[in-house]
């Protein structure tokens, strides 16, 4: 028994998830809305795993790392100050054959100044473009009864700007000292030309930012530390190391706030792409916001009584593009019996389901066994309840959900209160009391591959 590593297909990805209930295309008996996904029952508890490893990671192993939970409508003046109101925009062209739009900085042709040789994505048309237009990604909407100029207001495309807007509320109530950070998930919307790519690049989202406060002049030394740690996380959650590797942006291409950039890239089912950013934004956020508002939002130090705009250094990553390189990352295919076995190899702790319970058949006192076994557990586990089909289907099904334990109850378990235990990677299988089964598992999760 091999298994097999190789990339998994994306159709292949995108078939599981809906099957197995992790991702479902949004609005789907309408038709479905481009580019925009419903979470099911298991998506949902892996999103909420992968939510709490990361606040775990950023928050409760940092005394000097505080939370926030800013709202997604914010004042208007705030996007203008940021500068997405005026910057924050794509160069959109359209096929003039097909009417058919996209960004044109991802047309090689008309990047290259060769418009003439640059085919339609779509119909195939060479030459037929509109000129280069700025298309403004953020979603606009209004507050309150009248749709006027007066009451307009945008779903924020970024949940960095509410951890600027609020630096000053976080340091006066906090007690906290440079340096410091902010940490906040939250969701983002952006009206994107070409969505696509599965749940990768899509007009609703949720970010994980951090924004670390420090003194200007240690910034380059904070930024290798929070590129560092950033990696790790990334392998001690399972992404193999030959799938993630760094990206540096060049000088020319750096956003119009930083100083310095890395991407973290994984390579997607389509190719490598941006995972995480590292980002050192200078204080040029806070000095925004400082002359627009009028507020002061300096640092003091207390013991040299010095004044500064602290500089921010930034980690971003997107829950939803987080949870593509975790499943991608932990799909296998292996041969068991003749058989292709397909197994998510998820880290335990990341599993949407802890432990599956199975009574052999449904008789014989085994369904009432399983059951008390399944509300013992569920006090500290996230447990799954089967009892139809064989147990060869049934141990498939969670093999395909990822679920690191299969517990069941069979005829030696009413006879002597054992029970089987069986783990998803390796498939061996061991006999446990039920008594102490709690504790086992417990013990397994918490072991090198369940933290």
């Amino acid at each position: 028994m091999t298994p097999e590593n190789r990339q998994v297909a994306m159709d292949q990805l995108v078939s599981l998830c809906k099957r197995r209930g992790f991702i479902y295309q949004s609005s789907d008996i309408y038709g479905g809305v481009q580019s925009v996904y419903d979470y099911g029952p298991l998506g949902v508890e892996l999103k909420q795993n992968l939510r709490d490893a990361w606040w775990r990671a950023m928050v409760r192993e940092h005394d000097e790392i505080v939370g926030l939970d800013a709202g997604i409508l914010m004042h208007p003046q705030v996007w203008v100050t940021s500068g997405h109101v005026g910057t924050f925009s794509d160069p959109l062209v359209e096929c003039l054959n097909c009417h058919r739009r996209f960004r044109a900085d991802e047309l090689d042709e008309l990047e290259a100044g060769r418009p003439d040789e640059q085919g339609c994505p779509v119909c195939g048309t060479k030459g037929k473009f509109t000129e280069p237009r700025q298309f403004n990604l953020m979603f606009k909407t209004f507050m309150g009864p009248l749709e006027d100029e007066s009451a307009v207001a945008y779903l924020r495309p970024e949940t960095a700007q509410g951890a600027y807007v609020n630096f000053k509320n976080v340091l006066d109530s906090s007690r906290v000292k440079v340096p410091f950070g902010i940490a906040q998930v939250g969701k983002a919307f952006r009206n994107e030309i070409t969505p696509g790519n599965f749940i990768f690049r899509t007009r609703e989202f949720e970010q994980m930012e951090m924004q670390y406060f420090v003194e200007p002049g240690t910034d380059e030394e904070w930024f290798e530390t929070w590129k560092d740690r950033r990696r790790a996380w990334l392998a001690e959650i399972g992404l193999r190391d030959d799938r993630v590797r760094i990206h540096e942006h060049a000088e020319d291409k750096l956003a119009h706030y930083a100083k310095r950039a890395i991407d973290f890239e994984y390579s997607f089912p389509f190719g490598w792409n941006e995972l995480e950013g590292v980002h050192n934004r200078t204080d040029f956020d806070l000095s925004r916001h400082q002359e627009a508002s009028g507020k002061k939002l300096e640092y003091v130090d207390a013991p040299t009584n010095s004044r500064f705009v602290p500089f921010v250094i930034e980690t971003a990553i997107g829950l939803n593009r987080l949870l593509l390189a975790v499943l991608s990352d932990a799909y296998h295919e292996e041969e068991v019996e003749g058989e292709t076995r397909v197994v998510l190899r998820l880290k335990p702790s990341l599993a949407p389901t802890s432990v599956a319970v199975f009574p052999l058949v449904k008789k014989d006192g085994m369904p009432d066994m399983a059951e008390s076994i399944v509300a013992d557990l569920r006090q500290s586990l996230s447990v799954f309840y089967d009892a139809g089909g064989s147990i060869g289907r049934r141990y498939r099904r969670q093999d395909e959900t990822g679920t690191p334990f299969c517990v069941t109850v069979d005829g030696q378990s009413m006879e002597d209160g054992t029970v089987t235990v069986r783990d998803r990677d390796s498939l061996s299988q061991d006999r446990v009391s039920a008594d102490a089964l709690r504790g086992v598992l417990q013990e397994r999760l918490r072991g090198p591959l369940g933290e």
